[in-house]
């Protein structure tokens, strides 16, 4: 992978799973809704794909 995109990928995954997660996390913690229907399923699936779009931006950074 060449490495300015890798770069670039990497830093933008990150930084959107990491907000993600902290978004979730902080829904969570007071007890509202994380998704417009509201369901366990939507902080789970908000969840996973935060810690999938975390993980893709560090084996991103680590092609670097």
């Amino acid at each position: 992978m060449e490495p300015v995109p890798a770069l670039f990928a990497g830093m933008v995954f990150g930084c959107f799973g990491a907000a993600l997660l902290a978004w979730t996390a902080v829904r969570l913690r007071h007890r509202l809704p994380v998704t417009a229907a509201g369901g366990p399923v939507g902080a789970v699936m908000s969840a996973v794909c935060g810690a999938a779009a975390f993980g893709a931006g560090i084996w991103c950074l680590l092609q670097v």
